[in-house]
């Protein structure tokens, strides 16, 4: 069974950084296509980011796009979030979630109720 924990969230003023890290045990994530999804208080959940599982497409939601940068690291079996010039919006829990599919992300990243596998979650506040 594969178990994802995130870590890195934290409070921080706007336009600063976090870098998040999803890290796996119990299964490598190399055959797994990774996405970041977020809640914000009082509001659904919604798609941040994905990457392939072969790390060679990502895609970001139009809010994020350019501010956020996805990465994968094979040997830590670890994806990171790299978060930049955040926003009050950005406030929220962050989620890791997997779906096993070799498939790139050229186009869309899953659907939420696609993800096979979510982690606990870790929380992201930014405020002055």
């Amino acid at each position: 069974q594969l178990q994802l924990v995130e870590s890195g969230g934290g409070a921080v003023q706007p336009g600063g950084s976090l870098r998040l890290s999803c890290t796996a045990s119990g299964r490598r994530l190399d055959d797994y296509l990774i996405g970041w999804v977020r809640q914000a208080p009082g509001k659904e959940r919604e798609g941040v980011s994905c990457v392939s599982s072969n790390g060679a497409t990502a895609l970001f939601a139009d809010s994020v796009r350019a501010r956020f940068t996805i990465s994968r690291d094979y040997g830590k079996n670890t994806v990171y979030l790299e978060m930049n010039n955040l926003e009050p919006e950005d406030t929220g829990v962050y989620y890791c979630t997997a779906e096993r599919t070799p498939r790139s992300v050229n186009h869309y990243c899953p659907a939420l109720g696609d993800y096979d596998f979510w982690g606990q979650g870790t929380q992201v506040t930014v405020s002055s």
